[in-house]
């Protein structure tokens, strides 16, 4: 019996599949089955091979030949079976040897002409063989990926015959570059692009600062969009350790580049007709949703009100846990999902509630069952909830007297208040809580009476409270004090909802 190693992916946890092919005599024609919980695609492997051993001129032999993939109670999904179980047929007929293809770990879609094509999961399977001692033999056009897990024993062919050759030492398979990281230029757009905002800008500044989640409410056509989709421009850098994990989420979902990692953070703008496992997650495969493709970077919802509610809600958990558990009838899988949330709304179904000579006829009374979209302990997990006033025709031009501050110049200030962060408590502001926000956050006497008394006033709720901490602790970073002060708070308290004026938000 030939044993060799593949793997699947339950979520990010990787799970190691042996796969067994014993040849049995007693047929006077061949037969092939695969057994152990296969899905169609694995089984689909068997004419598969078959067309690729007759491209190479092979046949089976007239025997029983038998695919057991063990453990047989795990359910075996994806086409990137396929090279194993070719690999181990072709140990059993004597091709490769099986004592040197038993020290890789093997991934990879097989052509029917005997090309290797692409696959998903090729970094999560590098870095899972180099925690345990073991090579890997992926794809040719994926090296590059399986590289940048900082492996080195990988063999990366574009073809069945580069792999026999390489093993009968005719064709060394070279050892693939690392994949670059990636584009890291955001010149394409800047905050200087929006005019006026002043408030909204800050708020964004604050929100990139310290992680905070953010509401932006205005009426069409005031730079709601434009704003969030400058937010990646004036974050922090990825780091190497972020950069790798989000572009192992990608890899297991398929929608890694073939030519770089994920080194920009993700910026998934969601239209508001998107289903509940689209954002979450799930299927058959339980596959990563929009959060967690989101994970160390933004996701924006425009239209919050269009939204399922139900889709809505989904959010509440993984914005306080920083991941999400998706169980299905025969798999449960947890992904990474800290993510920044972003979202925009229009006051009103019209957008131009408060405008007399723009607000439809049902105003201001549609305005309160179109705000209730959204509930309440949704809107109290979001830090930062700002006005967005349509813009005044005379700011849409620059002016020598009031420059508009550059993407570049905001990041400066960013970067700085991150790294006080991080190296005060080793996470941004917004991950601080219970103990952690009491000894990073902490507030004066004369800070907390005035904070209880606006809390009680406002009908604040202890997650509020603590959230009022949080944007306060970002604002003195800001300006790189080390203490809170009035005017910290103060502002702070500015971007919570409480009647929020002409919009009426609750």
């Amino acid at each position: 019996m030939i044993s060799l190693t593949s793997i699947i992916f339950n979520g990010m946890e990787a799970t190691p599949i042996n796969v067994q092919v014993q040849l049995s005599s007693g047929l006077a024609k061949p037969e092939f089955n695969i057994i152990g919980l296969a899905d169609r695609a694995v089984k689909e492997s068997a004419e598969r091979i078959r067309n690729v051993l007759s491209a190479l001129n092979l046949s089976l032999p007239p025997k029983r030949l038998t695919v057991n993939l063990s453990p047989a109670d795990v359910e075996k999904s994806g086409s990137h079976f396929d090279l194993p179980i070719l690999c181990g047929i072709l140990c059993a007929i004597g091709i490769l040897p099986e004592e040197e293809l038993s020290k890789y770990v093997i991934i990879g879609e097989v052509g029917l002409n005997g090309a290797i094509l692409k696959t998903n999961g090729v970094l999560p399977t590098s870095v899972w063989a180099n925690q345990n001692n073991l090579g890997i033999i992926c794809p040719g056009e994926q090296g590059g990926e399986a590289r940048w897990a900082g492996h080195t024993n990988i063999l990366a062919p574009f073809h069945v015959l580069e792999l026999i050759n390489h093993f009968k030492g005719t064709q060394i398979l070279p050892l693939p570059e690392s994949a670059p990281t990636g584009n890291t230029d955001n010149s394409k757009v800047d905050i200087a692009d929006v005019h006026g905002q002043a408030a909204a800008k800050r708020a964004l500044e604050i929100a990139a600062a310290g992680g905070h989640a953010m509401l932006m409410v205005g009426p069409p056509g005031s730079g709601k969009t434009m704003l969030a989709s400058r937010l990646p421009t004036i974050l922090p850098e990825m780091t190497p350790e972020e950069i790798l994990e989000t572009s192992i989420i990608y890899s297991i979902a398929g929608q890694l580049n073939d030519k770089s990692l994920v080194s920009v953070r993700p910026f998934r703008s969601v239209h508001h007709t998107s289903s509940a496992v689209s954002l979450a997650g799930g299927g058959t495969d339980a596959k990563p949703g929009e959060i967690s493709l989101a994970h160390n970077g933004v996701l924006f919802l425009d239209e919050l009100p269009e939204f399922n509610r139900t889709t809505l809600e989904i959010l509440r958990q993984p914005m306080e846990a920083g991941k999400i558990m998706i169980s299905r009838a025969k798999r449960t899988a947890t992904y990474p999902a800290r993510f920044q949330l972003i979202a925009a709304m229009n006051p009103c179904p019209c957008g131009h509630l408060g405008n007399a000579a723009l607000s439809c006829s049902k105003a201001p009374r549609c305005a309160e069952a179109y705000q209730n979209k959204i509930s309440g302990p949704l809107l109290d997990r979001i830090d930062l909830h700002v006005d967005v006033d349509p813009v005044n025709p005379w700011e849409m031009k620059d002016t020598d007297n009031t420059p508009t501050e550059t993407s570049a110049q905001i990041r400066e200030r960013v970067v700085a208040a991150r790294n006080k962060q991080i190296k005060r408590q080793g996470k941004p502001n917004a991950q601080l809580d219970g103990p952690e926000l009491e000894k990073f956050a902490r507030l004066s006497e004369e800070l907390t009476n005035f904070l209880n008394t606006a809390a009680e006033k406002m009908g604040m709720s202890a997650r509020g409270y603590n959230r009022i901490k949080r944007i306060a602790r970002t604002i003195a970073d800001l300006k790189g004090a080390d203490d809170i002060d009035m005017q910290d708070l103060a502002e702070a308290l500015s971007y919570r909802p409480i009647n929020r004026g002409k919009y009426g938000i609750k």
